[in-house]
């Protein structure tokens, strides 16, 4: 199993603009192609203005091939020209992991 652990950082007061952006036009098409993410989170303390998505592979070629699907999709392209022009993004970190043994990782 491998995680893919997605940190963004948005401009200070654009975090719900940013939400709101993804919902109309970037949800639908990601969840087709990656399934629902094991969690997709807001921060309340610490590094603010950030959110956090972990999606779930069954391994590095699984989510090659996930996301080229993605990526090729005309809904995903709207999405990223949406939100490249309301340019509220500073950063984003991608961090690949994996479950340690004795802390398997249960889907609901």
């Amino acid at each position: 199993m491998l995680i893919d652990h997605r940190t963004y950082t948005v401009r200070p007061g654009t975090i719900a603009k940013q939400i709101a952006l993804y919902e109309q036009y970037g949800l639908a098409a990601q969840q087709r192609h990656l399934g629902k993410p094991l969690a997709w989170l807001i921060t309340e303390t610490g590094e603010i203005n950030t959110y956090v998505h972990l999606w779930v592979y069954e391994d590095a070629a699984d989510r090659a091939k996930k996301r080229a699907a993605m990526q090729a999709d005309p809904e995903w392209q709207v999405f990223l020209a949406k939100s490249a022009e309301a340019g509220y993004l500073i950063k984003q970190e991608n961090k690949l992991m994996t479950p340690a043994s004795f802390a398997p990782i249960s889907r609901p």
